[in-house]
């Protein structure tokens, strides 16, 4: 469109003497448009446009239209590429594919013109310190690593509709356990509490189908008021109400891919690496914001003496097998607890188990439903006297250690010299300069993962030798336990401790145990 600088700058040249067609380029218009206004001697702005009320080329719909006004009126929600199919379909040869677009136009205007009135989006004025929304976000898609592998998570993300001051925890579910550490970690950095707090309909916190307060389960309702909080739910279907977490999410993870992108990899050495590499990203987008945000603080109400604990307490049973069962899930725990009721606390990303009063272990916690954690060091004193239970045995696959072939040796140390008898066990004695003597029983197999076999082996003089004095060629995958440590630290070999491989080298003046070598 020629503007009225362009058409002075036209005359200021013509009258400088500058040729007609070399002055219409400099202006930036074509010879022939020059042409029009000096005939006109008007500026485009005087010039009154003819609106143009005929067709320069007949209508190829005129007269399917009303069959395509009909099926509108009853399916307003059908699309002109869909209906253009159906003409193609039912007039082969008559319509080209270039007319999608006219047919596009037409049904356009008609919803413009004569269809269902559109939903009105009212904007809303935001106070300070009034009001904080959270929703949880999927970032799978990011592509984030950690050391090569895929790291699959969401970002609870807090923002104050005021400022637009926003914060974000990782975690791995849209669980309350999640909710709640992420909603105590934004509060507390935030260093105030806003006077309500909006989330969508999270079955973790809201009762499906009921609206109004008594839509909040007992847990949320616990959490809410020991900050001051009034909960508030959008409703069912209508996310854009929590539209300032919504349009938050979208912008906070363009601007995360953005900088992973201006970083130059998407892999971390570690989870903590990734969570500084997010918290720089809130600062810089935080950054401009402390104007607004500083308006906010002083009206923000102090924050509780303590935090809530964010966790689920469950009272449970150990089974025969040695497991529990929680959120639908299992996790195996030390024989021991066999019979007895333990605690089970539920947060967010780990299982705490308590016994009398005591934490007796911490597992990780599984995501998502029907799925198991068996631990070798739970079960492995037993495994060993039943060998056999390992080839059918329903939780096999959790048992699989970083080497796929594993040796298990049972041995005690005895102090006089052994005395070779017949039965179940192979009595082999050997004097180490300690002049001890041990006990080998011939229960020692190889557990081959590969091939899903339990084989007994020999045991030879040499290898308790080597056992002994500490002389293995290749550092073994080991643990050297007493019979009390076994099922505490028995495990995987990424579980290896400066503490358990010292205990390696001092196996001659140990009181016996289990050893695990490749």
């Amino acid at each position: 469109m020629i503007t009225d600088p362009q058409v002075r700058k036209l005359r200021r040249l013509e009258q400088q003497g500058t040729a007609k067609e070399l002055a219409a380029l400099k202006a930036g218009m074509d010879p022939k448009t020059a042409r029009k206004y000096r005939r006109l001697g008007r500026l485009p702005s005087e010039v009154k446009r003819m609106d143009r009320n005929w067709r320069t080329r007949s209508d190829p719909f005129a007269e399917v239209w009303p069959q395509i006004q009909e099926l509108l009126q009853r399916n307003p929600g059908l699309e002109a590429k869909t209906l253009f199919a159906d003409l193609q379909r039912r007039f082969p040869g008559r319509f080209a594919d270039g007319q999608l677009r006219t047919l596009q136009r037409h049904c356009r205007q008609w919803r413009s013109l004569e269809g269902s009135a559109k939903e009105v989006f009212f904007a809303q004025i935001h106070y300070p310190a009034r009001l904080g929304a959270s929703d949880f976000t999927h970032c799978t898609e990011l592509g984030v690593t950690i050391n090569g592998l895929p790291f699959d998570h969401m970002i609870y993300h807090f923002v104050l509709t005021y400022s637009n001051w926003e914060t974000g925890t990782i975690c791995f579910s849209e669980s309350l356990e999640s909710l709640s550490e992420g909603l105590q970690n934004a509060l507390w950095q935030l260093g105030g509490v806003p006077q309500f707090h909006r989330t969508d309909r999270l079955t973790a916190a809201i009762q499906p189908g009921v609206e109004g307060p008594k839509a909040f389960k007992q847990r949320y309702q616990a959490l809410l008021p020991h900050y001051g909080l009034q909960g508030q739910a959008i409703q069912a279907g209508q996310g854009h109400e929590n539209g300032d977490a919504e349009q938050s999410h979208h912008q906070f993870k363009r601007a995360l891919d953005q900088a992973l992108m201006l970083r130059g990899s998407r892999d971390f050495l570690s989870r903590d690496a990734y969570e500084d590499f997010l918290r720089q990203m809130f600062v810089q987008t935080n950054a401009g914001r402390q104007q607004r945000l500083a308006e906010e603080l002083p009206l923000l109400r102090p924050l509780p003496p303590r935090r809530v604990e964010a966790c689920k307490r469950l009272k449970i049973r150990v089974e025969s097998d040695s497991i529990i069962r929680l959120a639908g899930n299992v996790y195996s725990v030390s024989s021991r607890l066999i019979g007895e009721w333990v605690e089970a606390r539920l947060y967010a990303e780990n299982v705490e188990v308590w016994y009398a009063q005591k934490q007796v272990d911490q597992l990780p916690r599984l995501r998502g439903k029907g799925k198991h954690k068996i631990q070798y060091r739970h079960i492995i004193d037993w495994l060993v006297r039943k060998p056999g239970a390992f080839a059918d045995y329903r939780y096999q696959a959790d048992l699989s250690p970083p080497s796929p072939r594993w040796c298990l040796i049972q041995y005690r140390p005895r102090q006089e010299a052994a005395i070779a008898s017949p039965g179940d066990h192979v009595q082999v004695e050997h004097h180490n300069p300690n002049h001890r003597s041990l006990t080998m029983t011939e229960k020692a197999f190889v557990l081959d993962l590969e091939t899903r076999t339990v084989t007994p082996i020999p045991v030879s003089d040499e290898m308790l030798i080597q056992l002994t004095d500490g002389t293995w060629e290749t550092e073994p995958i080991a643990f050297d336990l007493s019979a009390e440590q076994i099922a505490e630290l028995l495990g995987y070999a990424d579980d290896l401790t400066p503490e358990v491989k010292e205990a390696w080298n001092k196996v001659a003046k140990n009181g016996g145990g289990l050893f695990i070598v490749p």
